[in-house]
């Protein structure tokens, strides 16, 4: 699959605000600074469309972008904010958890995590929250540029042996790096063929 358009839509502070239409949602979410902003951008071939901040936990409200008419790309807010009051990170998660187990639009939702890192109990514990509700995502391991392709081939096996312990059937799996393009042609092919499914 290509990208030919890619337009911003709207912001959201709360799901009842989500657009109304019946294209369906493919949404992004990580721990704030794993390079969110940067893999939309590198997806949708627009640098600016996502803002990239040095600032982690920038995103703070659903940025829906319309693609092609036919689906959006939905960044979220990051989650394990390092700077933010105890309430700000509550209501980030309200909003978080009402959209990830609510929105009847989401059809599927990509959980980045940060290729370098063992795996992180924040990101285990969102993707249990996930599993627990059967909620369809994936994993994609960003920052591989970073890594040797052995060192990214270990990082998947920690998480599949972290994962193995309340798992039976893994998540499916990708890997990605912003900075040379690497994943995106996979990824995308993913998201066609994801689309082509019936809503879940």
């Amino acid at each position: 699959m290509q990208i030919a358009k890619a337009e911003f839509k709207c912001s959201s502070e709360r799901i009842t605000q989500v657009p109304k239409d019946d294209l369906r949602d493919i949404a992004f979410i990580g721990r704030s600074n794993v390079g969110k902003s940067s893999l939309i951008n590198m997806l949708t071939g627009r640098t600016g469309l996502a803002k990239v901040s040095g600032t982690p936990g920038k995103t703070r409200l659903i940025n829906h972008f319309r693609i092609d008419e036919a689906w959006y790309l939905v960044d979220l807010p990051g989650y394990g904010y390092a700077r933010t009051s105890k309430s700000q990170r509550d209501d980030f998660s309200k909003l978080i958890t009402d959209y990830v187990l609510r929105c009847e639009k989401l059809h599927f939702l990509f959980v980045l995590v940060d290729a370098r890192l063992e795996p992180q109990k924040i990101d285990l514990r969102f993707i249990e929250m996930l599993g627990r509700n059967g909620v369809p995502f994936g994993i994609i391991f960003t920052k591989a540029d970073k890594l040797s392709q052995t060192q990214v081939r270990r990082s998947i096996d920690r998480y599949r042996a972290a994962l193995a312990e309340q798992w039976e059937e893994f998540p499916p799996m990708l890997v990605s790096s912003s900075a040379k393009g690497t994943g995106r042609e996979e990824i995308l092919t993913f998201i066609g063929e994801c689309l082509e499914n019936p809503a879940q």
